[in-house]
């Protein structure tokens, strides 16, 4: 579609290869995108559960990505149906709100989708099978707190949020630390956790990583860690009890801001500006040297000369900081960010116990670590891998266990994963679909049907029978009156997950079923499409 104009000026739209759109409307139109939403969900139901498959990505760019990491898969994918684009924004949502869940909560969208298309085959309207996925949501919500229980990790006992980590850590990459980063993740938040107001701000906690190492070598550093060197090789590599100032304006002469060029046409000229620039250098260097700073921090570069100054009056420093690196050191050393040297003084420097430049074997790199800080509340999880890939999956990884602990930080209520829970609601949503009249017990049947979804998908990536699993598991939960059983996919059995200790969010739980409910919803709800043939 383009924007004419005719010879008097009069704006026309052109509609260019209209023989190439078809419209849809109606039963067409849903189907349409419903078939759409559940491509997309197919893609991601081999990645679900701990034996689930990692998919390759390449961008535009040439870089690869491997990661079963929902959100991740969805972002990379080149998506051109609408609809398509409507479950990246589901696993989106999910990813911002709860950290985790984003590959369950598109599998669990495209089976309440397969389902609704069975019930609009049989004549029932969309509106109709809309509602009986609402209520369906309403009746699982009580049976998940009911089947939930709390976690105390008051009494400095943190195992049971280290399990729920590395429950979160199993499906991924780094399986085979789980243990370590579990431990590291749980570290991490609670080091800047407020326990009074049961709140955690993730952006304190930086995930930077370096490729050489093992992953084994990840750690976690109570301050700061940047990704610089001192801006001189002969400066101090270690400052102990570093009194930082922290600066937003570069070691430079004020510049002009008009168009008028200086020609200099003699010696004594050039001169005069040389010594006016070297005063310049000397009041900068000798405001911040007055303030008792041991250290300088500055966002941006540093001038020959300045360097040089700074070295000969024994005043380390550091350039080129980014603006988000910035704020955290500040955070970190409980200093003030001056944006002008006549700013500077004493009131407004930060400190650290320890700043030190870090190297790493034979090579050149080097990293700044600010140790000890003023303030406690910034930390950094610095990770390590063999290659980029690997050290990317792992900062994803970590992510996602981090916003697990977040929120049981929040809330400390948990239930079983394996699919018991999905096992437990769907038993539940069944039972009370008979007491249901009308069309609307059609939907909430077939919400039951979809949770089925989840265990089954779980036994199928293991290698394990679906069918065979998912009706030993309902059995053994009717049977024991016992909604911990789950898919054991690690002992290819149906087993106790409470034994197992495969621990989620409760949290994490109920917002996959509100949001795969609400998109599923707000597909059924468009009739009339206009489709480009050449889709792929």
């Amino acid at each position: 579609m383009s924007l004419m104009f005719d010879e008097n000026g009069r704006p026309f739209i052109i509609i260019q290869e209209q023989e190439q759109k078809q419209r849809l409307r109606g039963i067409d139109a849903l189907k349409a995108n419903i078939a759409a939403a559940r491509a997309v969900a197919r893609t991601l139901r081999t990645s679900l559960g701990p034996k689930g498959m990692d998919k390759m990505l390449q961008s535009p760019d040439g870089d690869v990505t491997v990661t079963n990491d929902g959100a991740t898969i969805l972002k990379e994918m080149e998506l051109k149906h609408e609809i398509a684009k409507l479950m990246v924004e589901l696993s989106k949502a999910q990813d911002d709100e709860i950290g985790d869940g984003t590959t369950g909560v598109v599998v669990l969208a495209g089976a309440l989708l397969e389902k609704a298309e069975m019930l609009l085959d049989k004549g029932i309207h969309p509106s109709r099978i809309s509602e009986g996925f609402e209520r369906a949501v309403d009746i699982a919500m009580p049976v998940l707190d009911s089947i939930s229980e709390q976690i105390d990790f008051e009494q400095n006992d943190h195992e049971q949020l280290r399990r729920v980590a590395m429950t979160t850590l199993n499906s991924k990459i780094v399986h085979r630390i789980r243990e370590e980063l579990g431990k590291v993740c749980v570290d991490a938040i609670l080091a800047v956790a407020d326990m009074e107001r049961r709140e955690v701000n993730l952006d304190l906690i930086k995930l930077d990583g370096k490729v050489g190492g093992k992953l084994e070598d990840t750690a976690l550093v109570h301050g700061i860690v940047v990704d610089k060197d001192f801006s001189h090789p002969q400066m101090p590599k270690r400052v102990d009890d570093a009194k930082i100032c922290i600066l937003t304006c570069p070691f430079e002469p004020p510049k002009p801001k008009t168009k008028h060029k200086l020609e200099i046409d003699s010696v004594e000229a050039y001169k005069e500006m040389q010594v006016a620039e070297k005063a310049y250098f000397t009041d900068m260097v000798q405001r911040v040297k007055a303030s008792g700073a041991t250290l300088v921090i500055c966002q941006w570069g540093f001038d020959d000369e300045a360097n040089y100054l700074l070295l000969k009056n024994e005043l380390p420093a550091i350039r080129w900081v980014g603006g988000v690196e910035i704020e955290l050191i500040a955070i970190a050393t409980g200093g003030r960010i001056i944006p002008r040297f006549e700013d500077v003084s004493e009131q407004k420097l930060g400190y650290a116990k320890t700043v030190r430049e870090m190297s790493f074997g034979t090579t050149r790199d080097r990293m700044i670590v600010l140790e000890e800080c003023a303030s406690m509340k910034a930390v950094t999880i610095f990770v390590r891998g063999g290659n980029k890939m690997v050290v990317e999956e792992a900062k994803r990884s970590i992510h996602d266990a981090l916003c697990i602990v977040r929120n049981l930080v929040t809330d400390n209520r948990i239930v079983y994963g394996g699919g018991a829970a999905e096992v437990a609601c769907s038993l539940a949503i069944s039972e009370a679909a008979d007491q249901i009249e009308g069309l609307e017990q059609y939907g909430v049947r077939a919400f039951a049907d979809a949770l089925d979804s989840i265990p089954m998908a779980l036994a199928e990536n293991s290698g394990m029978q679906p069918i065979e699993s998912l009706s030993h598991a309902k059995a053994k939960q009717m049977r024991e009156k016992n909604p911990r059983i789950g898919i054991n996919c690690m002992k290819y059995s149906t087993d106790d997950m409470k034994e197992q200790y495969v621990y989620e969010s409760l949290r994490s739980k109920k917002q996959q079923l509100q949001h795969a409910a609400q998109v599923v919803k707000m597909i059924l709800k468009i009739d009339d499409v206009i489709e480009d043939k050449n889709y792929n």
